[in-house]
């Protein structure tokens, strides 16, 4: 075969040698400190971020940014089929509401960065060139197979109980004579261009990866498709190009790709190229029926991101969760440093785990109501009014009605050793502050068993009379004391627990009964800290209903 020839014929007019010769000197080798990692989170177009995305994304951002070197984005839209408008908007907004900051790479209207363009699709003059260039050196050819001639070749396979795929002597045109390959150029068949693969799957290669170690991986023997009939490439071709150029030290990416290294190590090596590091991190696991399976698209809405974003469910309780299957010393390490920034974590793969990583939305619950328990108030009220924003406008203009009371609500318990966790995803504010709002207020809660109805209305009659919202915490509570001993409730538990028989109930239960009066429910804050900001006109008028209601 005349290689020389084949390649003139396939790309006419293409001077591949001085393209690439341009090309390597747009693409610089990057000017960083020793040890600087380049990372990409590299997305598909199609409209669907997913939780996959948003972790391996958090271990590319930790490995560039910790080390002083660079995080970019790629737009990775070869497949136009599934290519959906605005998913590009998508993606940028998914990595910048999760403060995940690109230092270069695709944006909205352009590129920024020296090493773009970050779409491969207009990329396409590269592919081509190094394309070109693999043909002369008989490392790539034509093939004109159509779809039926695969489906025939698969069927022939599946009979002879051999391996699928185009290899060896299924591969029918990787000794096409030129003189056909001419004849069928001219007359306008449509070819993709395949790599000529050398490997023999008997063969065993040593690879080592960041998070598995050194592994032994079978030969690649398959014909893989480097350029599609429309010019365009595939994955396999497109990111060895782009990794190269862009300067690349390590891909992260789920352990589903392990399958197809061998192929991208062999075309590294076609190329005469250093490979990048890999990192293929455990696939996100979910246990049902006591067995692990994988997060499903169909079957599990917590896999898309925007499910996060809907619930309000924290940015920074996202990703502090995932870091806690990221790294296994992670947990450890928030114990230690309970109120440093998560960057400040040292993220390390070789404490990432090889199984499966088991996502449990219950933990990341608690993870939530920790963090959001470390915000301030005002930080709190922010992003509560942020979310509601959006997602409940109602509530939002209950919480900007007057944004000092809000933070001031959201105060209560908050800030010392043991502050209140009553929050874990902003969709379940809005119940947990419902009776500091009279548009919200309802009174679900019960009295006590042991108070009668009759008790219960002179215990709201009598505190009503008493009520000075002018008392400090101690004395406020001392009023409530007399007023249980007055109504023969004990006023001291410890007096109720030596002789229970003599009362007709405790202090507790005083109190709950003005509890579930003011708030509606046995379980709230601080009682005297909310009477004191829903105010005396409020806390007697609910105190005076509740009353009424027991007529």
């Amino acid at each position: 075969m005349d290689y020389n020839a084949l390649a003139d014929l396939l790309f006419p007019g293409l001077d591949e040698e001085a393209a690439i010769a341009k090309i390597e000197a747009d693409y610089p080798p990057r000017s960083l400190p020793e040890g600087a990692k380049v990372t990409r989170m590299a997305p598909s177009p199609t409209g669907f971020m997913h939780l996959g995305n948003l972790f391996g994304a958090i271990a590319d951002e930790r490995l560039a940014h910790q080390s002083g070197g660079v995080f970019y984005l790629r737009i990775e839209d070869t497949d136009q089929k599934r290519e959906v408008p605005g998913a590009v908007e998508t993606i940028l907004k998914v990595f910048s509401d999760y403060e995940l900051p690109f230092d270069e790479g695709a944006t909205a209207d352009g590129d920024n960065g020296a090493y773009g363009p970050y779409r491969q699709r207009q990329r396409e003059g590269i592919y081509r060139a190094y394309a070109k260039r693999l043909v002369r050196q008989g490392k790539a050819y034509p093939c004109f197979c159509t779809e039926e001639e695969l489906a025939a070749i698969r069927e022939k396979q599946a009979a002879e109980k051999a391996n699928f795929g185009y290899y060896g002597s299924w591969a029918v045109h990787r000794d096409t004579p030129l003189s056909e390959v001419e004849s069928r150029v001219a007359a306008g068949e449509p070819f993709v261009l395949r790599f000529r693969s050398e490997g023999d799957p008997g063969r065993r290669t040593k690879f080592t990866d960041l998070v598995r170690g050194t592994m032994e991986l079978p030969e690649n023997d398959q014909d893989v498709v480097l350029l599609k009939s429309d010019g365009i490439p595939t994955y396999h071709f497109a990111h060895v190009v782009d990794d190269h150029l862009m300067g690349t030290t390590h891909v992260v990416r789920g352990e589903e790709w392990l399958a197809t290294l061998p192929i991208h190590i062999q075309l590294f090596g076609a190329m005469g190229w250093k490979m990048p590091k890999y990192v293929h991190t455990a696939q996100l696991m979910k246990l049902e029926n006591g067995n692990k399976r994988k997060l499903s698209k169909r079957k599990d809405p917590e896999l898309a991101l925007d499910f996060y974003q809907r619930q309000g469910y924290c940015v920074a309780a996202v990703k502090e969760y995932l870091m806690t299957l990221l790294n296994s010393n992670f947990e450890d390490w928030r114990l230690a440093n309970p109120d440093a920034p998560l960057d400040k974590f040292p993220f390390n793969t070789k404490k990432m785990g090889v199984s499966g990583a088991l996502f449990d939305i219950e933990k990341l619950g608690d993870v939530s109501k920790n963090v959001i328990s470390r915000m301030s108030a005002a930080e709190v009220a922010d992003r509560l009014t942020a979310w509601a924003r959006e997602y409940d406008p109602d509530f939002c203009a209950l919480l900007e009605r007057d944004p000092a009371y809000t933070e001031a609500i959201l105060s209560i318990g908050r800030g010392g050793k043991k502050p209140r966790k009553d929050i874990a995803v902003w969709s379940g504010a809005k119940e947990y502050l419902s009776f500091f709002f009279d548009e919200l207020f309802t009174c679900d809660g019960a009295y006590p068993e042991n108070v009668s109805a009759a008790d219960a209305k002179r215990i709201l009659d009598e505190y009503a009379a008493i009520y000075d919202p002018a008392d400090d915490s101690g004395v406020w509570f001392d009023r409530i004391k007399a007023l249980a001993e007055r109504l023969g409730y004990a006023a001291n538990m410890k007096d109720y627990k030596q002789n229970p028989s003599a009362y007709r109930g405790s202090v507790a239960d005083v109190s709950m009964v003005l509890r579930v009066a003011v708030t509606g429910r046995q379980n709230s804050p601080d009682m005297y800290e909310i009477m004191r900001l829903l105010g005396r006109e409020r806390v007697l008028r609910r105190l005076g209903s509740a009353a009424e209601n027991l007529n």
